[in-house]
């Protein structure tokens, strides 16, 4: 622990990538036991509020699914030898298969099988959540090592009525005004996608925790999707600040003139985490306004921080802001991502595994969050209280205050900035941003002039 007891971002990234070692070899899917077991792990190190929502439920414009679960699967060829087990990897199945025992020539298994041919020892992941299907992924060397003739196949699954399953894990701030940080815990052997976001937001809330922060942090851990429009669907209020409207979807309460959309709900904030863990540079996508707060902190962070990254214009393809920013709910909400999705050849294949991701890229995307919420936690608006003229700073002993430090010319030139933008229009990012001081320092020089009563919020 360093000495204000937070834990060491490095140290950090040690115990990141051993946690998605850990969850690695789970199966997960939109649904089932795959789910329960990894919010059970994550809950070993975050009290959860886990959430079960029944088959059937209507949530916006969708329906939450049957559950899918599943025990064992494989080909086996004439002699019994198992060519493709799911008990060696969960990507052998394609997700939210129908069960299956038969036996079938391989020209007919053929038309069930999923290969990448440009990647030939690669395992590919694929889905088919609501169509019925079934079906194996395996390496195309494989496939090209089975003669003809006659395979066994079974897929032991079950769809059944059940529930959809997320938790959340809340850090309490100064004030109720909430900031949301969502994961998706879908998807099975997928090292970067998402167990790095998975690992990123667990040790960031375990940080947030170490001090008081002034918002409060709601981390979501949901199924992609569905599990993202399930989470919105039962919290309309929250999100909008007016209860859903009866038999359809939320009632979406105008904002006043001059206050951003959404402002009438406690959510007024929010990054997606996804892809957290690759050798890649940090990647920030913007949300659907482009101008939220939480766009503008990112992209003074990472212009500050001089790190190599790259600044995405939102689409509405990805991971959930796309959910959290359509546009009935209009939430300023970003995605962060080292490579984004589909831009790397591991993505959605075994090749995506936990020698893929290192603890060095899992620490840095933490301490990229780590620093935009410092700002986003102290980025006020203030007063002037003695607007008429520069106030006297040496007879309130600030100067006097700042003797000693190596910063001493940039700490009073941030006090001078602080007091000439305080007309309550300009935030404290407007001040380090047009003044080129470090944020810490203005943050620094506005609590000082807050204390010595020459400005207030």
């Amino acid at each position: 622990m360093t000495a204000d007891g937070e834990q060491p971002v490095a140290a950090a990234g040690e115990e990141m990538h051993a946690l998605v070692e850990r969850l690695y070899p789970l199966c997960r899917s939109i649904t089932g036991d795959g789910v329960r077991a990894t919010l059970d792990i994550v809950g070993e190190y975050l009290p959860l509020q886990v959430h079960e929502v029944p088959t059937g439920t209507q949530v916006l414009d969708w329906t939450v699914p049957q559950e899918w679960n599943i025990r064992d699967a494989y080909i086996a060829d004439a002699t019994g030898r198992r060519v493709v087990d799911f008990a060696a990897s969960s990507l052998h199945v394609l997700g939210y298969s129908v069960p299956v025992s038969a036996t079938m020539p391989l020209d007919e298994l053929r038309g069930h099988l999923h290969t990448l041919p440009d990647h030939p020892s690669w395992v590919p992941y694929r889905t088919s959540y609501y169509k019925p299907e079934w079906g194996f992924c395996l390496a195309q060397e494989t496939l090209d090592a089975m003669p003809d003739g006659a395979y066994e196949v079974c897929i032991d699954s079950t769809l059944a009525d059940g529930h959809l399953t997320y938790a959340e894990h809340v850090v309490p701030g100064q004030v109720a005004d909430e900031v949301i940080v969502s994961c998706h815990v879908c998807h099975p052997s997928l090292a970067n996608d998402n167990l790095a976001g998975i690992a990123v937001a667990t040790f960031l809330a375990r940080a947030l925790a170490e001090r008081t922060p002034y918002f409060t942090y709601r981390f979501i851990f949901a199924p992609g999707t569905i599990g993202a429009i399930t989470w919105l669907a039962r919290n309309t209020e929250r999100v909008t600040g007016a209860p859903p409207a009866h038999g359809g979807p939320p009632a979406r309460a105008k904002p006043s003139v001059g206050e951003e959309p959404g402002a009438g709900g406690r959510v007024k904030h929010g990054l997606v985490l996804a892809c957290a863990g690759d050798r890649g540079h940090l990647t920030y996508k913007q949300s659907r306004r482009g101008d939220a707060e939480i766009d503008r902190v990112m992209r003074y962070v990472l212009a500050a921080s001089e790190r190599p990254h790259r600044i995405n214009e939102f689409t509405p393809y990805g991971y959930d802001e796309r959910q959290y920013c359509s546009p009935g709910f209009d939430l300023g909400v970003g995605s962060l991502s080292r490579t984004p999705y589909a831009g790397y050849p591991e993505y959605h294949t075994s090749a995506d595994n936990p020698d893929f991701v290192s603890p060095e890229a899992m620490a840095d995307t933490l301490a990229l969050c780590r620093e935009a919420f410092a700002v986003l936690d102290g980025n006020r608006r203030y007063v002037n209280l003695s607007p008429y003229g520069e106030p006297q700073l040496g007879r309130r002993g600030l100067y006097d205050a700042l003797g000693g430090r190596s910063d001493t010319r940039e700490a009073q030139m941030a006090m001078l900035w602080v007091l000439s933008l305080s007309d309550g229009e300009h935030s404290l990012l407007d001040v380090a941003e047009r003044s080129g001081l470090p944020f810490a320092t203005v943050a620094a020089a506005a609590d000082a002039l807050h204390g010595a009563e020459l400005i207030k919020a």
